[in-house]
């Protein structure tokens, strides 16, 4: 069932517009979502109360290492997608290639672009292209004490032979 959530960047463009002809809003937020924590599932809980659809963009493993380091993701593309689609609270996933997600903003130019509170309003990659076309922009308050980088910190560090 999840798997029906994971569409392609053409296939989410056409869903777009159906969401727009039944009236309903998109919320629109990404990341590499490597590893799932608490503190993922709680944003993404608050990113969908803001809107009726929920659609989350991943990045490509190749993008990720990019923006992350050697090592990362630990968890590939697909199973990072399959993950997020069993959710309850997104709707839509789909992924992107390039190292910010304003291709797919623009593409699919959601009514409401979310990130985390450790983006400033004015840093928002898209944040002109949603505004523009009357959509808002929100950044979320940081949940401190969750972050991928610390959690692998936590389990190299207990279980790296001494």
């Amino acid at each position: 069932m999840s798997k029906r959530k994971i569409f392609s960047r053409g296939a989410m463009v056409d869903e777009r517009g159906k969401l727009r002809d039944r009236g309903e809003s998109l919320v629109f937020t990404n990341g590499c979502f490597d590893l799932l924590h608490a503190g993922h599932v709680r944003y993404l809980e608050r990113a969908r109360a803001l809107g009726d659809r929920l659609l989350v963009a991943v990045n490509t493993d190749e993008t990720v290492r990019e923006l992350k380091g050697e090592g990362r993701p630990v968890t590939p593309l697909a199973d990072r997608m399959e993950v997020l689609a069993a959710l309850r609270v997104v709707d839509y996933v789909v992924s992107f290639d390039e190292r910010t997600p304003a291709a797919v903003i623009e593409e699919i130019l959601p009514d409401v672009l979310v990130k985390g509170g450790d983006w400033s309003l004015p840093h928002i990659v898209g944040r002109d292209v949603v505004e523009e076309s009357g959509g808002r922009v929100v950044s979320l308050p940081f949940e401190s004490g969750y972050s991928t980088t610390s959690l692998l910190q936590r389990i190299l560090s207990r279980f790296r032979p001494e």
